[in-house]
């Protein structure tokens, strides 16, 4: 098959390695020009996706993958197109920014070719394949979709730094607006993906088609919710557990010694593209989701309460030199997208503390485009606050940070063994150890 890939991004790129690696011709359009010229070159543009440098060096110097900025190039006689391209929204309100995909979709529209299967992967509120980009591809193409064309809803379900890994091991979700485009989509991911034996799939993994667009819609965000709302309820737990005399990690793996519980781990923040993102879309079109909007603001709140945490072991931070220990969102991941960093150095600003940035994925200069006063471990300080959980910092001791007289580990990562005659406060633990 002729494919092309609509934005070569940390999920685009790898999704347009994966069908090349099984025999396609893949196209990739993406409008940043670097982006291109390092893929038709073979590298990476990003670090840190397993197995993509190899993948990518393959595929493009037999031919089967190349890049281009022009959708012209790209699009015409595709047998099918996926598009994954960012849907971003508004901090304050909530409200999906679609400037980016209705750009791609219009473009992408311009160039259609009859018979062509269309895939949306990016994550969406529900109903959006239908009613805002059905009426815009057929309006901007003159073709009519279940006739001329058809489209397809499958949300992408992967990681950064395993996409391939995950590709295989989670069931591809498609539905369509048509039982035909359903057909298609489910033979069109048949043939570029393999899937991982799953014994513990009764249905088994594969393609499965949830029968309309909106389920497939639905099932992406419900996954990503469930994990904010499990993460929320923890955070409550947490709380509480503190203020009262408990360890709440003994609770939760008391608790989930039985088989239905899942409690989630108590944390400082959750950040990245997803979890903080996709409870939002599903808000916008379900604002009477109360459940799911406590669970919003409680994780959103966990940074200040944090910051709280030192505040109260130390006292008047004002003046007091504290590092944060984390620029990424997540532990061994190079990403800062809506990473608790950004609320918790805020917050230790605002009580007046001096605060700086440590992370072991980055350079001084690049915490410093974030905004961030770099911290370089020898560097005398009076307090830390761990935000990520890299792996690093599991070794970590007070050597590493002379002077510090408070650790609030916001992960539950350090080893309490090291830190012998420093306070060390864990989130949902009421003693230092």
């Amino acid at each position: 098959m002729r494919v092309s890939v609509v934005a070569l991004g940390k999920i685009g790129l790898p999704l347009a390695v994966q069908f090349a690696a099984k025999g396609h011709q893949v196209v990739g359009v993406d409008i940043n020009p670097k982006t291109v010229e390092q893929v038709n070159a073979g590298q990476e543009p990003f670090p840190g996706e397993a197995h993509l440098a190899e993948l990518l060096a393959e595929t493009v110097a037999d031919g089967r993958l190349r890049a281009t900025t022009d959708y012209a190039d790209a699009i015409p006689g595709s047998d099918a197109v996926v598009l994954v391209v960012p849907l971003f929204v508004d901090e304050n309100t909530g409200e999906p920014e679609f400037g980016w995909m209705e750009s791609a979709t219009r473009s992408l529209a311009e160039h259609l070719s009859p018979g062509t299967l269309v895939s949306y992967e990016t994550t969406l509120p529900v109903g959006t394949t239908r009613n805002r980009w059905k009426p815009l591809l057929e309006e901007v193409s003159g073709l009519t979709e279940g006739q001329d064309f058809h489209l397809v809803f499958s949300p992408e379900r992967v990681l950064t730094g395993r996409v391939f890994a995950d590709l295989r091991k989670y069931p591809k979700l498609v539905g369509g607006l048509s039982e035909e485009g359903a057909k298609r989509a489910t033979a069109f991911y048949e043939a570029v993906l393999d899937f991982d034996e799953r014994p513990d799939l009764e249905r088994g993994n594969g393609v499965w088609d949830l029968g309309s667009a909106e389920a497939a819609e639905l099932a992406k965000l419900a996954e990503t919710t469930y994990r904010d709302v499990n993460i929320g309820l923890a955070n409550q737990f947490a709380r509480f557990a503190g203020q009262n005399g408990i360890d709440v990690h003994q609770v939760i793996e008391a608790s989930n010694s039985q088989p239905y519980s899942h409690i989630h781990r108590p944390g400082i923040a959750v950040g990245g593209h997803c979890i903080p993102v996709y409870p939002r879309l599903y808000l916008w079109t379900d604002p009477e989701a109360t459940v799911v909007r406590a669970a919003r603001e409680a994780n959103l709140g966990m940074p200040e309460y944090t910051v709280g945490l030192l505040e109260g072991a130390y006292g008047d931070l004002t003046g007091a030199k504290v590092v944060v220990l984390g620029a990424a969102y997540r532990g061994g991941v190079k990403e800062t997208a809506f990473s608790g960093v950004f609320p918790a150095v805020e917050a230790l600003k605002a009580r007046g503390a001096e605060v700086s940035v440590h992370d072991p994925l980055y350079a001084d200069e690049e915490l410093q485009q974030l905004g961030f006063t770099p911290y370089a471990l020898g560097t005398p300080v009076d307090a830390a606050v761990l935000q990520a959980d890299h792996p690093e910092y599991a070794q970590l001791t007070p050597a590493e940070l002379p002077g510090v007289q408070v650790l609030v580990d916001g992960r539950d990562r350090t080893d309490p063994a090291r830190w012998a005659g420093v306070r060390r406060i864990v989130i949902g633990r009421s003693v230092s150890q």
